[in-house]
């Protein structure tokens, strides 16, 4: 299977916008990139996050700011905050299993809540300018919690629906319910995506073949553990050039060993290489030790 669309899943605290044009210079594969979620924060949508949007940073590479809102004011003003440095595609998080977004009704806490989705959709209808996708769940706490919804998000004019077939509460753990989104491709209105546990081009491919109406695939925590998942050149020659442009941004925008560190952990933290360099990378407590570990890499073939 080939021709289909391929989408990398945002990632908080790891596919931030240097991430995502290094990982697009360097290995491609990737029709669009989404952001990790902007938010709101003491009522206003987070610096920081908007700051990781903008346009100017976003250096060619295919991107969808993706937002996630518990209500249609929260919602009114991300999308005001996105439109605004002119971006006229906005992804809608309500998948987040993560239990203080949940807590606060954002992510798949929004699902269930019928009557806030119903005011969301009628603020996506006004913004007409604007092309809308969403990703979810099945449901926070039950699969019907997404089928509920449904009529609703078929009534929009959305370019797809990317859909993670995992209850909210199980966040990555346990089996995905294939039966449950069938089911729901079936009843959707809309191109579907599939998200979820897909580390390899060939799972990819069985997904597609296995339900041909799929728009395509949206991967994660395969493409971070393996950035050359999508691509036939030489693992390790695309992984030293990615770290080189990172490494290079990190040492000339942080301040100090620790920032530095810190963020060249989050590059490694995922990566597929040998656990032993792995572990050296990871506990490396200076730049010199980071350095020194490596240097291991260039020994492994």
């Amino acid at each position: 299977m080939d021709n289909y669309y391929i989408a990398f899943a945002p990632l908080q605290g790891y596919t931030d916008a240097v991430y995502r044009n290094t990982h697009h210079k360097h290995c491609g594969g990737v029709d669009e990139y989404y952001t990790p979620f902007v938010r709101i924060e003491k009522g206003e949508p987070r610096r920081k996050d908007v700051r990781d949007i903008d346009p100017t940073i976003c250096d060619g590479t295919p991107t969808v700011p993706q937002i996630i809102a518990a209500n249609r004011d929260e919602f009114a003003k991300l999308c005001d905050a996105v439109q605004a440095l002119g971006w006229k595609r906005i992804d809608i998080n309500m998948g987040c299993p993560f239990p203080l977004q949940v807590k606060a009704g954002r992510g798949c806490g929004l699902i269930s809540n019928i009557d806030e989705v119903e005011r969301i959709a009628l603020e996506i209808q006004k913004r007409k300018e604007v092309v809308f996708s969403v990703k979810m769940r099945l449901g926070q706490n039950s699969s019907t919690e997404g089928l509920d919804i449904l009529p609703i998000l078929n009534d929009l004019p959305l370019l797809h629906i990317t859909l993670h077939p995992r209850l909210g509460k199980q966040q990555y753990r346990g089996a995905p319910d294939y039966d449950a989104f069938a089911t729901f491709i079936e009843n959707c209105g809309h191109k579907v995506v599939y998200n979820g546990d897909i580390t390899a081009k060939v799972q990819a491919d069985r997904i597609m073949k296995e339900y041909p109406k799929l728009k395509g695939v949206m991967i994660g925590r395969g493409l971070l553990s393996k950035p050359w998942l999508l691509s036939d050149n030489e693992p390790l020659s695309m992984i030293k050039a990615m770290h080189g442009d990172i490494y290079k941004h990190a040492c000339k925008n942080l301040c100090g060993d620790s920032q530095i560190l810190s963020r060249m952990h989050a590059f490694w933290e995922y990566i597929d290489i040998d656990k032993k360099i792995h572990k050296a990378i990871m506990k490396s407590g200076s730049l010199r030790r980071y350095e020194e570990s490596l240097a291991m890499l260039s020994t492994t073939k």
